[in-house]
């Protein structure tokens, strides 16, 4: 028979590790940062740009690619990495590439004829990475393992006791 809880019980909050937070945040931005490149597609006069090869200000070129490419692998990366890299590493990767990727996004408002569209997605995308920078400068330490310092009176003992 199931007994039933009631109404007022509280719910467990469990921890998250640090690890699972900063893979959900590279994770939700990554998506972010897909998404606002898709939803474009829709503002009038992209596609025709892009027919005719251009996106923005840049020629489509196998150098465009690549490089938009790479912008959109590093995060995928990061999901991965937030997760397997050891403490140290993982911490001063995810400093360094979230600080990185605030001009980066920053610069996707420049030149946007969708200033809302735009602004919000970038908006968005600087709390991802501030989130991503806060949990990785507060990265939980462990306190180093108490070491024994040699007593005077234990030496003493060891002392007497050789012949």
């Amino acid at each position: 028979m199931r007994t039933r809880q009631p109404a007022t019980a509280t719910l467990e909050d469990q921890p998250i590790p640090g690890r699972a937070k900063l893979a959900a945040a590279w994770t939700s931005f990554m998506f972010l940062y897909a998404y606002v490149d898709i939803l474009n597609f829709y503002t009038p006069g992209v596609i025709q740009d892009i027919l005719d090869g251009k996106v923005f200000e840049f020629d489509l070129s196998q150098t465009f690619s690549t490089t938009a490419l790479t912008l959109v692998a590093i995060p995928a990366l990061m999901v991965v990495l937030s997760m397997t890299l050891p403490a140290r590493v993982n911490r001063i990767t995810n400093l360094i590439v979230a600080a990185l990727y605030v001009p980066v996004t920053a610069f996707n408002v420049v030149g946007g004829s969708w200033l809302f569209f735009y602004g919000l997605g970038v908006v968005l995308e600087l709390i991802l990475l501030a989130l991503i920078l806060r949990y990785a400068w507060t990265w939980p330490r462990t306190a180093p393992p108490a070491t024994m310092a040699p007593s005077p009176d234990r030496d003493t003992v060891r002392a007497q006791r050789q012949p």
